[in-house]
């Protein structure tokens, strides 16, 4: 049994004084301490320049990624270059390779009889394939590619000079004065640091922008180079697979003599 009646009120052992003022509201921001804000108008301009600060510095960190990625798109779109040059003189051995094979099956029909040496003196010889010249130029990519590696490559003068690692936040002298930025002065504030950390937003963004554009054409380049490179493999194995069967050919007719 409860000690209580029913009708008994637990709240009404709850004196409340009435002529005592009500008290504020508080929040952590508003305890007193060597950090605490003067008044809310310091608070918040302190709130801005926060967050400002911030954004600038994730800005920053998103360029510097973004920069990083053309940087490892270009070498990998070297080394497409590259393995596209290893195919090419692959695909031209393997012809070589065919070459030979044909005048050696000849040379083999002569011996065979005297009369199938008689029809291969009137055959006219097999085109040679010139070989490669000391000199000539490397492999071409295709043109997307190209294009992109060279839009890349004369940027990367301007990434040693505006890389975000180079460039110190608080530095004004590092924010250019809004020329590369479609905002105007006059849509900045007049905090002089708040202004300096917007026009360094804008501009961060805007080398975002471009920085993106041209990520997106290695990108497509190196897609195009990857669809034309399984051509060659494709064809490459086409050849293979009948220079094997002529190889065996060749090789029985010559234990037949």
């Amino acid at each position: 049994m409860s000690a209580y009646s029913k009708s008994y009120n637990p709240f009404d052992d709850d004196a409340e004084d009435e002529s005592a003022p009500p008290t504020p509201w508080k929040d952590a921001r508003d305890l007193d301490g060597p950090g605490a804000p003067v008044d809310k108008q310091q608070y918040l301009r302190q709130e801005v320049m926060r967050r400002a600060e911030a954004t600038a510095a994730s800005t920053s960190r998103s360029l510097s990624l973004m920069y990083e990625s053309e940087k490892l798109g270009v070498a990998s779109s070297e080394e497409l270059i590259r393995q596209r040059g290893v195919l090419e003189r692959t695909e031209k051995m393997v012809d070589k390779m065919d070459q030979d094979l044909k005048t050696s099956q000849k040379h083999i029909n002569s011996i065979k009889s005297v009369f199938g040496g008689f029809v291969n003196y009137f055959k006219p010889k097999p085109a040679e394939t010139p070989l490669e010249q000391n000199g000539t130029l490397g492999p071409q990519p295709n043109i997307r590619l190209k294009e992109a590696l060279s839009t890349s490559k004369e940027q990367e003068a301007q990434y040693q000079a505006s890389h975000p690692n180079l460039r110190k936040l608080n530095d004004s002298d590092s924010v250019s004065g809004g020329t590369s930025s479609a905002v105007s002065t006059e849509a900045y504030p007049k905090n002089p640091h708040l202004r300096a950390y917007h026009q360094k937003i804008d501009n961060n963004l805007d080398e975002l922008s471009v920085g993106l554009v041209r990520l997106k054409g290695i990108a497509l380049g190196m897609k195009t180079e990857i669809e034309e490179q399984d051509d060659i493999i494709d064809r490459l194995t086409t050849k293979v697979d009948n220079l094997d069967v002529n190889i065996k050919s060749t090789d029985k007719k010559v234990r037949q003599l």
